[in-house]
């Protein structure tokens, strides 16, 4: 399985972080090719389905995700949200993470990733998969948390 940890410091109070981060239509906006959608209507909580769909037209696919962890951050504790990927093509589950500093924030997304159930490819599409979606999401908070551009960030494969 290919994984990968990014993480963004944001002017953002970590409130705003969480709103943003768990809007789910707006990942689409920033990632190419990407559209997102969540069910049921209204707020996300455990059993919300979160798809990402990538393609063009009929050539594309699929990437549901349920929540099965939310936690929105508060003044004593950070946000945690975990997404199990439910897929053919991509399976295993990403956390996102929000800390409260002060009145700013830091995020964490952590992911772990396996194309294809069988998973008799992931050896030799681990590397370029954890440096793909390193540089996706790294974008993908950046573009998120930007508050006139005040986001500072990291990223760490594999752990």
């Amino acid at each position: 399985m290919a994984r990968f940890r990014v993480v963004r410091r944001s002017s953002l109070p970590a409130a705003e972080a969480w709103r943003r981060l768990t809007d789910w239509p707006r990942h689409g906006d920033h990632v190419p090719l990407t559209r997102v959608t969540a069910a049921p209507p209204g707020p996300t909580r455990p059993g919300t389905l979160v798809v990402a769909r990538t393609g063009l037209g009929r050539l594309g696919f699929d990437d549901p995700m349920e929540v099965v962890r939310w936690e929105p951050p508060t003044d004593r504790a950070p946000g945690r949200c975990r997404l199990e990927k439910r897929g053919r093509v991509v399976t295993g589950w990403a956390e996102i993470e929000v800390r409260a500093l002060d009145n700013r924030s830091e995020v964490a997304w952590h992911e772990e990733v396996q194309l294809g159930r069988a998973g008799r490819l992931s050896p030799l599409l681990d590397p370029p998969t954890a440096w793909s979606a390193r540089l996706v999401f790294g974008r993908l908070l950046g573009a998120l948390l930007d508050d006139q551009g005040r986001t500072q960030g990291y990223d760490q494969g594999g752990g």
